[in-house]
């Protein structure tokens, strides 16, 4: 019979355990919360490159899945995202950054005014499918 601890190893241990795949390129989902208000701003990707990255420059910097290269948030508009914290779940397979937006938003969608989103998660469902801005 195999020990409950051994089976649930990744939850019980003090090592970094994450997985990307012996050529680095595994994906694992990053949700991107700003440290001071806990609002979701974004979920995106990161392979080891992109998490080494991170790690090293303080700054979020993810796998974009559709462009397939490195993607440092707010390298081109200045909307840089600086990682106060990295925080991993009990399964080791997936990363949340708790940040500090250094610019006007996060998200690369625009309001009618020009300025970005706070966050991605600027809509909401109603109940006949259509999508309403919430406030930002």
């Amino acid at each position: 019979m195999r020990s409950k601890f051994k089976i649930m190893s990744k939850e019980y241990t003090s090592k970094l355990l994450l997985n990307f795949g012996a050529d680095g390129n595994t994906l694992i989902p990053v949700v991107t919360q700003d440290f001071h208000t806990k609002e979701v701003l974004i979920l995106a990707f990161a392979n080891k490159e992109a998490f080494e990255e991170t790690r090293s420059s303080a700054y979020a910097t993810y796998y974009s899945r559709s462009r397939k290269e490195l993607w440092k948030k707010g390298l081109t508009s200045g909307d840089m995202l600086k990682v106060e914290e990295i925080r991993i779940n009990c399964e080791q397979n997936s990363l949340l950054y708790l940040v500090t937006p250094m610019g006007k938003g996060a998200c690369h969608a625009k309001q009618q005014n020009g300025m970005p989103y706070k966050s991605c998660y600027y809509r909401k469902i109603g109940d006949d499918d259509t999508l309403n801005i919430v406030g930002d």
